[in-house]
């Protein structure tokens, strides 16, 4: 019976899931499949989220690692997370038809990066190392034009070659505070250094770590949501136990929770990385209510409006 089961309050953070640039991808796939037919293939993941992945592949599109296993006549698009310039390239090289659906606030990067390499400064990128927006951002210019900086230590360390001519870009999934942390100390040490117009983390993750501050401290435990190579997701769960929630975890889909991490919580907060579904979520909050009678409170910071075009090839009549 319903009464049964022991309450639980659930605080629902909003926005969590899809941003633009993800939505955008996702689309350009689908669109691609409708206009060209199946198979469509794309390189690397389209976005980190496996479900994702197997929905499009039972729509016809192959994904793989490298251009060069796409057969001749068949389109390739590059993920949401941005290529380095080589993969147009090759591309190119073998005559394919591409696709970019490079999210247009990393492309703004890959801009920045290259105005920088112009004008002759000497660029500090703060990221993860093996992230692939981070290998798509380090190989938009020549190999060692771009250092790539991941701890307040690595600060510390760097030698630059000028220090009154360097520039810094940052990954957009960062965690907001530790990069904050970072850009303070690189302008500590090097108090000339250039930083982007406008900072380069991007509107999705900052608003999805802001919903998760507003939450966190009235959480015994939150459940993020999203993949494990999910840079943006793997964030949440850090800024969760950092606001005060005694736990987080990070999971891809309902099946991976461990019910015993709810034994004795009474608040539990849910969010979603930039790269899950909200079908998920229906799926996680399904499962919560099998097991517990809830009471469910959605706390909004912020409305979402953004909206990235498609490419005009796959709109046009």
């Amino acid at each position: 019976m319903a009464s049964d089961r022991p309450s639980l309050r659930l605080l629902l953070a909003a926005p969590r899931g899809f941003c633009a640039g993800v939505e955008r991808a996702i689309q350009i796939v689908e669109l691609a499949i409708a206009k060209y037919g199946a198979p469509v293939y794309v390189r690397h993941e389209i976005v980190h989220n496996r479900f994702v992945v197997e929905q499009l592949e039972e729509k016809g599109a192959i994904f793989v690692e490298e251009v060069d296993e796409v057969p001749q006549g068949r389109p390739v698009i590059f993920s949401a997370h941005g290529v380095p310039k080589s993969v147009p390239e090759d591309a190119r090289a073998r005559d394919l038809f591409y696709l970019d659906a490079t999210c247009p606030l990393v492309s703004k990067v890959h801009v920045e990066a290259e105005r920088h390499h112009r004008e002759g400064f000497e660029i500090v990128m703060i990221g993860h190392e093996g992230h692939p927006e981070v290998i798509g951002t380090l190989g938009q210019l020549p190999a060692g034009s771009i250092s790539l900086i991941e701890t307040t230590d690595d600060v510390a360390a760097f030698a630059p070659q000028d220090p009154n001519r360097l520039a810094y870009i940052t990954q957009t999934t960062l965690s907001v505070d530790d990069t904050a942390e970072i850009v303070d100390a690189l302008i500590r040490r090097f108090p000339n250094i250039k930083g982007p117009h406008k900072e380069d983390i991007c509107y999705a993750t900052t608003n999805r770590q802001e919903a998760v501050k507003a939450i966190a401290r009235q959480c015994d435990a939150m459940l993020v949501i999203g993949a494990p190579n999910s840079s943006n997701s793997q964030r949440l769960v850090e800024v969760a136990m950092r606001q005060g929630c005694p736990a987080a975890y990070l999971v891809p889909r309902a099946d991976h929770i461990d019910w015993a991490w709810l034994d004795g919580v009474a608040s539990l907060g849910i969010t979603a990385g930039a790269s899950a579904p909200e079908i998920l979520v229906d799926e996680v909050l399904r499962a919560v209510k099998e097991r517990y009678t809830v009471s469910v409170e959605e706390v909004t910071i912020r409305q979402e409006d953004v909206q990235f075009k498609l490419p005009r090839i796959l709109t046009a009549a």
